[in-house]
Parts: C-alpha cells; structure tokens; sequence
C-alpha cells in the first residue's frame, strides 16, 4: 500500500535526483518554504459547485498539492481546471483510480448524492484516506458499510459537515453535557431548505445532452434516464433517485450537534407527516420520485448511559416549531438557515446552523451564566478549517483525530436517513378500508438499528438499500 509517510521517510533520509534537481527537505529549504516532500498529493473527484470550495480549502495556498481531478461535466470543472493546469484530468472516477493510484495519498468526494458509497468504497479500498461531502451516503446501509469500513481499512476520514470542527458545536456539546440545561427531553430542528424544485412530477421531455457532460457516468449508479436539464445543475437534490432533499441537503449540519450533544445512537422509532397535493377528496401526499416540499419528522431515541430519552422534531420547508414562551416578540428565532432549540429540566438553548450563536433562553440570561469551557480541542480555523484538520491528519495516518471521522458520521447520517425513510413510507398504502386509507408514514415506524429493519411494516425497508443499476 502506498503511504505518504513511507514516502517521505525514503525522500528524506535517502534522496532522490530527477531531471536535474533534488527534493530536499524543509528544513534545507528554509521557513516559510515548503518541500514537495511534506505536500499530499490529492485527487479530488467532482470539480465543481461545493466541490471547489473543498478542494481550495485543502489545496490551503500551496499547502499541499492538486494532483488530479475528475468530473464527468467539463462545465463544472473549468474553473478548477484553470486553478490547477498541472493536474491530471479525468471524467471517469474508475479510470482515474485505475491509473493514478500510486502517485495519490488522499481522495475529494464531491459528487451526487447517490454517488458516495461507491466512490468512497473504492477509494477506501485503495487504502487512500478519503474525504466525503455530507450526506456521507444516499442509503442507510451504505453508511453503515463505510463506518465498517473505516476500521477494516484504517485509513483517515472526514464527512463534510464543516460546522463539526466549528468552535460552537464544542461549545454547546460542553454546555449540554455538563447539565447546563438539565435533562433534555426534547430538540428541534428546522431549515429554510429546500431551495430548489420538490415535489413535482418526473420531467417527461428529452434535451439534448451538452457536448461537455458524460450523462451515463452522471446517473452512475440510479436507474437509466433521458437527459432532461431539470435535473442540473443543482436541482438533482430534489429527486429520490440522486439526492435526499432538504433533509439529506442540512440534516448532517443541524443535527449534528445534538447528536454529539446527547451522545445519540440509533433511533428506536420514527413517525412524519408531509405536504400533500390535492387527490379529489382529500390532500394526499404521493412523492415516489421527487422529495416532498415540507415534512415534519419525529424521532425517538431510547436513554443512553445517565441521558433520559430524547425526542427529535425535524421541520423543513417552511414549517418552523413554535417561539419559546422565553424568546422575545421581536427576538430572532434561529438564523436564515434554521435552527435548533434545546428542551431541558432546567432550561433552554437556540443555536443556528453548525450550532452558530448558542444562546441560552431567555436571552438576557446569557449576562449571569456560567458556562463551562469546551472540552474538545479546538480546530485552527473553526468550521473554515475542517478540510485543512482532514490533511493535517492524513498525514499523521491512521488513528489521527478528525471531527467527522466515518465512525461518526455513519450513524449520524443513518439517522438523517431514516427522516428520509419515514417520509418515502408515507406513500405506501398499507391498507384500503371505507374508501379511505391508512398510510405508515401517519403511525410510528419501530427501528432496529443494530440489524437495520423497520419491524412493524416490511415494506418501509425497501429504502434501507437501493438497487444499483446494471454494471454498477
């Protein structure tokens, strides 16, 4: 296996002389200078949107080195391609692996949803460390083969969810545990999103396909599709076949903080109601393709160590949950992008996104308190130095510390996906009686988590695991 470390040992302490130069440590070199030596060498495959922001971050001015990119849309990557004219370009993310796998130490997966696991795996496989956009995985049980997977081929982790190296989450992970708000019994969780279409019919035209886009390798591993410019460039989110919708788009960022906070586990029971459309008689709600455009989901985690059980309420779309009785007329709930408020025995606390601005309620009582200091170190950076925290700890190797390591973004995204799953049961009929219908999604699904199965309606569990299409 090839291993940065075992690299730069032999260029260290052996040297090496090629067309005409030598690379010499940095110490030769001077401060301030860096030795290609001490550089990563990153593949990042997407190039493009969300992507160059990752791959920027970790690039860090020189830091380290962009040794390759990928996309299957030439459109997307062009302004990557422009930054890093030395990097080998592909639009095929086997074909790069395939050839590029002893020159890289580290691999950027910014793609589709429905494209991480198999990205990811492969990567894993190679024993090159990895960074995964959030949701880490578009399936329940593809998350939890990467959280196996992580300690089967020990290599450095990250999901992108950057508000987990953000001082706040520290903050409000401290303040919780340390029974600032006594017993929290209840928290919810709220987002401005969606921004993009859901809850419309499958588009049912043909565009062209654009010279610069590999549409094959773009549907990847979801069902065979004409090309309709619906689906691009952002909008793929809304489809069940590619993204996971509002709650795929924010629940790693939101949730992820009472999920540390409360130290969550698997969820015991899940239970939703959605925005339905206008069947004749009554609204029902019918999104097997496209996510819903506003849900509210509850889940219900069981106690954990001394933490009494937890209720949690997402909201999107719009739907907010009600002002604290504590908050202000005129105070502002949350941020533009939502929200999240703690219930305690003892009190209250509002944050915003990556747990931003926490707050205990009534505001004022922020002048008295107390607060203890965080626990866990902080990240250089904050939040903005979550994939520079990622190569820093590639190149210590395995059991480097990272916020987001897969054995906790795993369960913290299985547990997003099964808001997801409660929502795409509420469209089975489970029954048909008096003219009228009962639909799961409207009673409390019973969840497993170790053996992952809803044990009380079969059906649900075809959204555990997706199948891939042929070839794939």
């Amino acid at each position: 296996m090839f291993h940065p470390f075992s690299r730069r040992k032999f260029i260290r302490h052996m040297g090496i002389a090629a067309a005409g130069f030598t690379i010499v440590p940095r110490h030769v070199l001077g401060k301030g200078y860096i030795s290609p030596s001490d550089k990563l060498n990153i593949a990042a495959i997407g190039a493009g949107g969300k992507a160059t922001f990752n791959i920027t971050q970790a690039w860090n001015k020189g830091a380290e080195n962009i040794a390759v990119l990928c996309d299957v849309d030439d459109r997307m990557s062009a302004d990557m391609r422009k930054k890093f004219p030395s990097a080998k370009y592909y639009k095929d993310y086997r074909e790069m692996l395939d050839k590029e796998a002893k020159s890289i130490d580290a691999v950027m997966v910014t793609t589709p949803d429905h494209m991480h696991y198999m990205q990811t795996i492969a990567v894993m496989q190679l024993g090159k460390h990895v960074y995964t956009e959030k949701p880490l995985t578009h399936d329940i049980a593809e998350a939890r083969l990467l959280t196996e997977a992580e300690q089967q081929y020990k290599v450095v982790t990250q999901m992108g969810n950057q508000g987990s190296s953000g001082d706040a989450t520290r903050m409000v992970e401290s303040w919780v545990q340390k029974g600032v708000l006594g017993d929290v019994h209840t928290v919810h969780v709220w987002t401005n999103r969606p921004v993009w279409p859901q809850g419309i019919p499958r588009p049912t035209g043909i565009d062209p396909v654009p010279a610069e886009l590999n549409w094959d390798l773009w549907l990847g591993t979801a069902p065979n599709r004409e090309f309709n410019k619906a689906y691009l460039p952002a909008t793929w989110r809304g489809w069940w076949d590619y993204g996971t919708g509002s709650l795929g788009d924010m629940g790693c960022h939101f949730m992820d903080v009472p999920f540390r906070a409360l130290r969550l586990g698997y969820p015991e029971k899940v239970e939703c109601s959605v925005t339905g459309v206008w069947s004749g008689f009554f609204q029902e709600a019918d999104y097997h393709e496209s996510c819903p455009p506003s849900s509210k989901v509850h889940i219900q985690f069981p106690a954990r160590d001394n933490m009494k059980p937890v209720e949690m309420i997402w909201y999107d779309g719009g739907i907010q949950p009600k002002r604290p009785v504590e908050l202000g007329p005129d105070e502002p709930m949350g941020e533009v992008d939502g929200g999240i408020i703690f219930e305690g025995s003892k009190g209250k606390l509002m944050a915003g996104l990556f747990g931003r601005h926490p707050t205990l309620l009534p505001t004022n009582s922020m002048k008295l308190a107390n607060l203890p200091a965080p626990d866990r170190a902080l990240v250089p950076g904050g939040w903005d130095g979550h994939q520079n925290q990622w190569t820093a700890a590639c190149k210590k190797g395995w059991g480097a510390y990272t916020s987001s390591p897969f054995s906790m973004a795993g369960p913290l995204t299985e547990t997003v996906l099964m808001g997801n799953l409660a929502t795409r049961s509420f469209n089975l009929r489970r029954s048909r009686t008096g003219g009228g219908f009962a639909y799961p999604g409207r009673k409390q699904l019973l969840w497993d988590g170790k053996n992952m199965r809803i044990t009380n309606f079969d059906e649900a569990n075809q959204f555990v695991k997706r199948e891939y299409r042929k070839g794939w």
